[in-house]
């Protein structure tokens, strides 16, 4: 069974933490999503191999009961030749019976291997498919950290002075262009409203002139 068990090595990573937290890697999430699709298909090849060796098993087993039926038949053969002084007969069910016989052991021997191999690629199955579950997970917690970072980053655009923005960095700066720009409004209707004064002024003026 080495070889088996050599097809169904599962390279991922015992501490997802440790992964996704190297340093060199500037990704951590896109790292996670790219070990969760190779442990995937992994998980699905030896899912396989799990499921061929539950076959091998019962072929096994259909071997077997078909082995000591015919050794059940040849050994009453081999009596029922006996109590008839058939010896040529009697010899032939004899050696069936020790053929059949052996073939009885070594495929129960094989089949009691076979299903405790079976039980312990069921249990590592069962491992793999945690695993995945647990970097599914984990992934899941990654997204919703980027995603938090994310919101974070475009909150202290506005909110943390120490940030500069591409045109307003912070909440002082919007604070302070806001003002200027109310100021320079009101300034503009101070000064359109002392105009309209001026105005009226130099023409009531004028107007006092001329009666005089």
């Amino acid at each position: 069974m080495t070889t088996l068990w050599e097809r169904l090595k599962f390279a991922v990573a015992t501490d997802v933490d440790a992964l996704v937290a190297r340093k060199e890697d500037k990704n951590p999430l896109a790292l996670l999503n790219h070990y969760i699709t190779e442990a995937e298909n992994q998980t699905s090849a030896t899912g396989k191999w799990v499921e061929r060796q539950a076959q091998l098993n019962g072929k096994l087993e259909k071997e077997l009961t078909e082995a000591s039926t015919m050794l059940q038949k040849r050994q009453s053969q081999s009596d029922l030749a006996q109590a008839s002084g058939e010896a040529d007969l009697a010899d032939f069910a004899a050696m069936e019976v020790q053929t059949y016989a052996e073939r009885v052991t070594t495929l129960q021997n094989n089949l009691d291997e076979n299903i405790k191999e079976l039980t312990g690629l069921e249990h590592r199955y069962e491992e793999m498919k945690h695993k995945v579950k647990d970097m599914k997970v984990k992934q899941l917690q990654l997204m919703g950290k980027e995603n938090a970072t994310r919101a974070h980053y475009q909150m202290d655009k506005l909110l943390s002075p120490e940030l500069v923005a591409e045109r307003i960095g912070s909440f002082e700066d919007m604070t302070s262009y806001i003002t200027t720009l109310g100021t320079k409004v009101e300034e503009r209707h101070e000064r359109s409203a002392m105009e309209r004064r001026l105005e009226f002024l130099e023409k009531k003026s004028e107007n006092q002139k001329e009666l005089v």
